[in-house]
């Protein structure tokens, strides 16, 4: 069992993943609220985010939510994806707010 790194360039943050586990699954051990789960099959969309660097094995998700021109572009649902090498990965759509907040101070916007 290999494990690789994805790097978050939203938030600068990076966490292991195994061979084994979808992107998905190694996002929510960070622990962190705000990141929507739902179906885990590919069908609902909310995993959203974008490959920018690396390799992956893609499974099959649902064409209503990552379209053939948007995978040509790297995008793909995390539930549906493993990582082969490390990944530079961009979180989009419903999740994507759970990363921006990282870096946020509530009381200055900084």
């Amino acid at each position: 069992m290999g494990k690789h790194t994805v790097h978050f360039v939203d938030t600068g943050e990076s966490l292991a993943c195994s061979d084994t586990d979808n992107l998905l699954r190694s996002m929510e051990k960070l622990g962190r609220k705000g990141i929507p789960v739902g179906c885990r099959n590919g069908g609902c969309g909310v995993c959203k985010v974008q490959v920018l660097g690396g390799s992956c094995e893609r499974r099959v998700m649902s064409r209503a939510h990552v379209g053939i021109d948007e995978e040509a572009q790297g995008y793909a649902l995390a539930c549906r994806i493993i990582p082969t090498s490390d990944l530079s990965v961009k979180v989009i759509g419903k999740m994507g707010r759970a990363f921006a907040s990282v870096h946020t101070n509530p009381s200055t916007g900084e």
